[in-house]
């Protein structure tokens, strides 16, 4: 399952989401615009944006006011990948220089204000007031996810269900709020705009999960980024807590975090450690059970083409490798 397989099905809205996007990076100021197309062009999936607008098509099909709805969920998104490199004080995303390491935290921040002005004003542009509440309750989620991250790095006395609801609330929230809006605006059921919901917070769920494991098996070339740089920036994920769940008292992980000035040597054994177990395997099982609970949410749908895209990509984002 390729990406270009999975935009296939809303290729051509897509593609006016990607005009959205692009008028965003005009600017009169000549910085401004410099660092929006570094920021904007450096790709990504897409998959938050596709998922809203075949999620749209479960009801009256308005493209008119679902690629606006899908282009201020990308710029939301992007948005908060600024922000992220910001805190974490990423130098790479996606094997590119990050607009903090290009400039500095300032203008990386308030290039991330920037962005979240600009999804706001194009969420308006749905005219419909419950999908503007639905996107300021998951800006809340989101912002409230990263706080809870930022206030718990370097501390080991966590568990999975605060791992879980961390995540429910950065990730998961936005792909959620894809599947619900895109609904919302084609004026889909309740019963179809609750599974969908459903089926995006799934969705986020599996995504993280597997984010969080192919930050340690996966290849930096591929990921654009240096593996283990989530526990090097403090952040706890599932296979590093079940590493501590094995390993209370002696584990690298804690070395790490009461050790900074070891810090590589401890995260090389945390990193060995987790891959030399079947822990990645049981990480991968806890993500193909939220995958599954995705699927399982869009059997109330219609059996059409647009619902097995949707599994489609439940499927890729078990598969991926970046």
């Amino acid at each position: 399952m390729t990406v270009a397989s999975i935009h296939e099905p809303v290729q051509q809205e897509l593609a006016q989401v990607e005009a959205t996007i692009a008028k965003v990076t005009r600017s009169e100021i000549p910085q401004v615009q410099q660092m929006l197309q570094h920021v904007l062009s450096a790709g990504g999936k897409r998959l938050r944006p596709t998922v809203a607008l075949l999620a749209g098509r479960f009801g009256e099909h308005r493209p008119e006011y679902l690629v606006p709805l899908a282009a201020s969920i990308e710029l939301l998104h992007t948005a908060t990948l600024v922000h992220d490199d910001v805190i974490d004080d990423s130098d790479t995303r996606r094997g590119q220089p990050t607009t903090n390491s290009r400039h500095h935290n300032a203008s990386a921040v308030m290039l991330g204000d920037y962005m979240f002005a600009h999804a706001a004003e194009l969420i308006c542009h749905t005219e419909s007031i419950e999908v503007v509440k639905l996107f300021s309750r998951t800006l809340l989620a989101m912002a409230g996810g990263e706080l809870t991250q930022d206030m718990a790095a370097y501390e080991y006395g966590q568990d999975t269900m605060q791992y879980f609801h961390r995540i429910a609330g950065k990730t998961a929230s936005l792909f959620a709020t894809s599947a619900e809006g895109g609904a919302m605006v084609a004026g889909a059921s309740d019963e179809w705009i609750a599974a969908l919901h459903d089926y995006g917070e799934n969705l986020g769920m599996t995504f993280q999960i597997v984010d969080d494991i192919l930050d340690f098996e996966g290849d930096e070339s591929e990921l654009g980024k240096p593996t283990g740089s989530d526990l090097m920036a403090g952040t706890l994920t599932l296979p590093s807590l079940l590493l501590m769940q094995r390993h209370p008292d002696d584990n690298p992980v804690k070395k790490l975090f009461a050790d900074a000035s070891n810090g590589r040597e401890h995260l090389a054994d945390a990193i060995s450690m987790i891959r030399n177990t079947d822990i990645l395997e049981e990480s991968y099982k806890v993500a193909k059970d939220f995958r599954d609970r995705a699927v399982a949410s869009l059997e109330v749908l219609p059996d059409t083409a647009d619902r097995a895209a949707l599994i489609d990509i439940a499927d890729h984002v078990m598969e991926r490798r970046s």
